[in-house]
């Protein structure tokens, strides 16, 4: 046996992979024979999975800690468990924060707070498969599934948000971007203000590499492989450098590691004021050892999401604000967005959502007299390292 192993040892781990690709074929076959299942199938996050196990102590000491911010709430739906952070005076101006593909709400955690302390009332909440909210699958992780999960946030907390006049900001980052300015397209009745930092969804087609397009796409690597390689990649931090300024050619046009800052941003306020010294490096190891579902998420994000080619819901979005421009001061105030225009903040040195990209075609979807640009001295991961200077542009555009 030894001296087959020894002249064989070798071809073991081909045939090994080999066995593989014919159970996930084979179980493929089966799937397609039987059809696919009625229910959506839910994968738990780390708070069925990680956190009963810990004391109130253990589970502080986190990098990501179930009560980082107040207000913390679990809505549970058809697609599991959504975790949603509420906090700030209920009679203050009403603003949903969404955070991008890889950080959970963390990443907005300054930014947040820093709302709160004028006065407003924020909704933080972590999307599918990130953080403590919970994976469904095999459900698409597309705008239709994301705009779900905003309604669920909103009808899900102790006060009115929608309704009688109320309105509420969107504002999204990376990712969140793209999916609040979808939102926003198809419920302009709903938003009073968009604010979109460093944002996804009109990520031009040559910034995505060979590489990417093979690895996240359907059916030419067996999943469980597939998930293996993609985790890896992860771990291994494989994007574009953060903080430098963008090149020709492709990136990876996925915003990984590309939300952790290059350097430590020692003057950068605490993303958690609950538990200080939370940083986004901590949380996405941590997620990527403890969330079962977050792989999955991730990739179905990029296959499905909102990541880029998103121009029509773009150029919806600019049609109306043309229209309410357009239209007479009653209705303006009535039914359009706060001077009529969206707010987009950026990174100068972004690599990924690169400035003269983001300016030459969010004016052509929007309409140049629809859109309002601010760029700072940082990389993609704005939102963490400029979180005072965010705030500040927000504020003097809502006044």
């Amino acid at each position: 046996m030894d001296q087959w192993y020894r002249q064989n040892k070798v071809l073991i781990p081909w045939a090994l992979l080999g066995l593989e690709v014919a159970v996930s074929v084979g179980l493929g076959l089966y799937k397609i024979n039987t059809g696919p299942s009625r229910d959506t199938q839910v994968v738990p996050s780390p708070l069925k999975t990680l956190i009963p196990r810990f004391s109130d102590a253990e589970a502080a000491d986190l990098p990501y800690p179930p009560d980082a911010f107040p207000g913390a709430r679990n809505v549970i739906s058809p697609y599991g468990s959504l975790r949603v952070y509420e906090w700030g005076p209920e009679d203050g101006r009403k603003v949903v924060l969404v955070h991008g593909i890889t950080t959970p709400c963390v990443a907005l955690g300054a930014v947040a707070q820093g709302l709160v302390d004028d006065g407003c009332r924020v909704i933080l909440l972590d999307l599918p498969g990130r953080g403590y909210s919970c994976t469904p699958v095999p459900t698409p992780h597309s705008n239709r599934l994301y705009t779900t999960i905003i309604l669920l946030a909103l009808t899900s907390s102790p006060i009115s948000w929608t309704g009688n006049g109320n309105r509420f900001s969107l504002i999204g980052y990376s990712l969140g971007g793209a999916i609040v300015a979808t939102f926003t397209a198809y419920f302009p009745s709903l938003v009073s203000s968009l604010v979109l930092l460093a944002p996804g969804g009109l990520i031009r087609k040559e910034r995505h590499t060979l590489t990417n397009k093979f690895l996240y796409n359907t059916g030419l690597i067996p999943e469980t492989i597939l998930e293996r390689i993609i985790k890896s990649r992860l771990k291994a931090g494989d994007t574009p450098t953060r903080a430098t300024p963008p090149k020709e050619g492709a990136t990876s046009a996925i915003p990984v590691m590309g939300e952790v800052p290059k350097d430590n941003p020692t003057k950068a306020p605490e993303l958690s004021r609950a538990r200080p010294g939370i940083t986004v490096a901590k949380v996405i190891g941590w997620q990527l050892d403890n969330h079962p579902g977050f792989v999955k998420s991730f990739m179905s994000s990029i296959r499905y999401g909102p990541v880029s080619e998103e121009h029509c819901h773009w150029r919806r979005l600019g049609e109306r604000l043309a229209a309410q421009n357009a239209s007479t001061e009653e209705e303006y105030a009535e039914q359009g967005l706060q001077n009529g225009k969206v707010l987009i903040i950026g990174g100068s040195k972004d690599s990924l959502i690169v400035k003269d990209e983001l300016i030459d075609d969010a004016t052509e979807a929007l309409g140049a007299d629809n859109v309002k640009f601010e760029f700072l001295d940082a990389g993609h991961e704005l939102p963490i390292t400029k979180s005072r200077e965010i705030v500040n542009y927000i504020l003097d555009f809502w006044q």
